[in-house]
């Protein structure tokens, strides 16, 4: 029997490999964090200039930023993906997608 398994565990896993894994999987998630902590960064530094508005009206409306650069940027992998997916079809289908299992 083979050590390599169709399913990883990934128990073992540190977090500096499964960040890696999953940028390789879907980097719009990175987009969408990095784009979480910008919205966060320009909001703190902003914080000063705020003018006249209360603090937590203020920290509503950074809520909100910070969670549509999120949903926007997994917005825009799903609609990247879809559109490889159905639209574009240029990929060739393999012979035997189900790896044979030997004994």
């Amino acid at each position: 029997m083979s050590s390599d398994s169709y399913f990883k565990d990934t128990r073992d896993e540190d977090a500096g490999s499964k960040l890696s894994r999953k940028a390789k999987d879907s980097p719009f998630m990175i987009i969408g964090i990095a784009g979480f902590v910008a919205a966060g960064l320009i909001g703190a530094y902003k914080y000063k200039t705020r003018g006249s508005m209360s603090t937590s009206v203020y920290l509503m409306q950074l809520r909100v930023i910070a969670q549509s650069t999120v949903v926007g940027a997994l917005t825009l992998g799903l609609a990247y993906t879809m559109v490889n997916d159905y639209l574009v079809k240029d990929k060739k289908p393999t012979e035997n997608p189900i790896p044979k299992l030997s004994n």
